[in-house]
C-alpha cells in the first residue's frame, strides 16, 4: 500500500508512520507523567511537531532556493511534500531540549515520548522501503494509443519514472511541465505516463496542447496499476530502478524542487 483514502483527502504511507509515531509518543508521554511522575507533555509535543515541520519546510526551501525564487509562491504551498529531514530533526530536537531546560517537570515524560516516538518513525519507514522493495511492478497489462501491448520495464535500461495520472486531475495536468522539464534535464531515465481509466479518444485534446508525445504514453483502462499498488488518488509517482524495483514514489502534485529531490534516489548509494 502506498496511500489511503480517507473521505476526499489521501494519505500516503509517510504520513500515516508520522501521524502513528505521534499518537505512539502522546500515549508514551502521559503514561510517563502519571506512573513515573512529571507533566503530561502533550502541548509540547504538539507544539514540538509543528516546529519540526516547519523547520523541515524552511530547510526543504534552503536546499531548492533557486527553484523557490523563481516561483516563491510554492514556498507556501506544502502539497508537494518539500521537507528536509535533517533539518526537521535537528529542529525538533533542540526545541526538545530548550523546553525541558525549562521546564524540569517536563524533561523524563517528554524525553520518553520522544525517544518512542522516534523509535516508532523509524521502524516504520525501515518496515514499508522493505515491504516497497518487494513490491516490485505490478502486472497489469497495458497498451499503447493503437492497442499494442506495452511492457515494463522492457528491454530500455534506463531507471523509470512512472506517472499515474488521468485528464480530468487538474493536479495531474499542472505538473505534466514539471516532468517533461526533468525528462528534457535528465536523458538517462525513462519518463512514462500511465494513464489511469480513460480511452485514447478522451485524452487526446490534452495529450496535443501538453506536449506529451504518444510514445510516453501507456493506457490501463481499469486502473489496475494503482489498485495493485495500494495507490489512492492521482497523481502518484514512482521511481524504478532499471530492474523494476520500486525505490520511491511522491502522492500529489510535484514541483520542480520535490521532483529534483524525489531524483536523488537514483543516485543515492
Amino acid at each position: 500500500m502506498l496511500s489511503l483514502g480517507v473521505g476526499p483527502f489521501a494519505l500516503s504511507v509517510d504520513h500515516l508512520i508520522v501521524l502513528a509515531a505521534f499518537a505512539g509518543a502522546l500515549v508514551t508521554g502521559w503514561w510517563a507523567a502519571r506512573y513515573r511522575t512529571g507533566r503530561n507533555p502533550e502541548a509540547t509535543l504538539f507544539s514540538l511537531l509543528v516546529l519540526a515541520l516547519l523547520g523541515a519546510r524552511l530547510g526543504f526551501v534552503a536546499s531548492y532556493a533557486g527553484v523557490y525564487l523563481e516561483k516563491p509562491w510554492q514556498i507556501v504551498d506544502l502539497r508537494d511534500g518539500g521537507f528536509s529531514l535533517a533539518a526537521g530533526l535537528l529542529t525538533l530536537l533542540a526545541c526538545a531540549v530548550w523546553k525541558g531546560w525549562r521546564q524540569p517537570a517536563l524533561r523524563m515524560p517528554l524525553a520518553a515520548a520522544l525517544a518512542v516516538g522516534l523509535l516508532c518513525w523509524w521502524s516504520g519507514g525501515m518496515l514499508t522501503r522493505q515491504y516497497q522493495q518487494r513490491l516490485g511492478m505490478p502486472t497489469a497489462a497495458l497498451h499503447d494509443l493503437h492497442g499494442a501491448p506495452v511492457s515494463l520495464p522492457g528491454t530500455d535500461p534506463r531507471p523509470l519514472v512512472v506517472n499515474l495520472w488521468a485528464s480530468w486531475c487538474p493536479p495531474c495536468r499542472r505538473e505534466v511541465p514539471v516532468l517533461l522539464e526533468a525528462q528534457a534535464q535528465r536523458p538517462d531515465l525513462r519518463f512514462v505516463f500511465i494513464n489511469q481509466g480513460e480511452a485514447p479518444a478522451a485524452v487526446s485534446n490534452f495529450l496535443a496542447t501538453a506536449g506529451l508525445d504518444q510514445q510516453q504514453i501507456a493506457y490501463d483502462p481499469d486502473s489496475q496499476w494503482g489498485r495493485q499498488l495500494g495507490s489512492a488518488a492521482l497523481p502518484t509517482t514512482l521511481f524504478y530502478s532499471h530492474d523494476g524495483t520500486l525505490l520511491g514514489s511522491h502522492l500529489g502534485e510535484l514541483s520542480g524542487a520535490s521532483l529534483a529531490d524525489a531524483l536523488n534516489v537514483f543516485t543515492a548509494p
